[in-house]
C-alpha cells in the first residue's frame, strides 16, 4: 500500500458528506416532539385551521384521548414520529401559525397588565390617573367612573366586601382599550 493511496482515501473521506451530526438529529426531533405537545395542547377550533396531513391530525386526536400519563407520553413520541416522516416545509405554516399566536398572546398579556396598573393607579392616586384617563377618553362617564373609584378604595379597605368596584373599573377600561383599537381598524 502506496502513502499516496492512504493521503487519497484520507482526502475523499474528509470531502464526503455525513450529514448532520446526532447531536442535531437529537435536537431536530426534540423540536418536533415540543411541536406535537404544542398541537396537543391546542384547542380543537384552533387546531382545525391548521394546515396538518390527515394522519397527524388522526394521531394528535388519538392521543388527546389517552389518560394515562406513561400511555400519552408513548403516544405523544409515536406522534413526533410519524411528523418526522414529512419534510420541515410541511409544517413551515404551523409553526409561523403557532409563533404569531404566541407574539399575540404576548401582546395581549401586556396589554391586560397596562390596565391593571391604570387601574391600581386610579384607585391609589386621587385625581392625577383620572385626569390624565378623562384626558385620554372624552367619552367616558366621568360621575360612574368617579363613582367606582371611591367603591373602590371602599373595597379595599373593608376586607370582607367583595371586590365588585374593581373589577367594574378593570371591565370599564378594558371596553375603553377595545373603542380604540377599533377606532384605529376602522380610520
Amino acid at each position: 500500500m502506496s502513502p499516496s493511496r492512504s493521503r487519497n482515501q484520507y482526502e475523499l473521506e474528509e470531502e464526503a458528506d455525513y450529514g448532520p451530526s446526532r447531536t442535531q438529529q437529537r435536537r431536530d426531533a426534540l423540536a418536533v416532539l415540543a411541536l406535537a405537545q404544542q398541537l396537543v395542547d391546542l384547542q380543537p377550533s384552533r387546531l382545525a385551521k391548521l394546515p396538518l396531513p390527515d394522519d397527524v391530525r388522526h394521531e394528535i386526536d388519538v392521543t388527546r384521548r389517552i389518560s394515562s400519563h406513561g400511555a400519552k407520553k408513548r403516544q405523544l413520541a409515536f406522534l413526533a414520529k410519524v411528523m418526522r416522516r414529512y419534510d420541515d416545509d410541511d409544517f413551515a405554516a404551523v409553526r409561523a401559525e403557532l409563533g404569531e399566536n404566541r407574539e399575540k398572546q404576548r401582546q395581549e398579556t401586556a396589554a391586560m397588565h397596562r390596565l391593571e396598573s391604570m387601574r391600581d393607579r386610579l384607585i391609589a392616586e386621587d385625581e392625577a390617573a383620572l385626569s390624565e384617563l378623562i384626558a385620554e377618553h372624552p367619552q367616558v362617564d366621568r360621575q360612574h367612573l368617579r363613582s367606582l373609584v371611591r367603591q373602590a378604595r371602599v373595597e379595599k379597605d373593608t376586607p370582607n366586601k367583595p371586590p365588585k368596584a374593581y373589577r367594574e373599573i378593570f371591565q370599564l377600561l378594558k371596553d375603553l382599550a377595545q373603542t380604540d383599537t377599533s377606532d384605529d381598524t376602522a380610520a
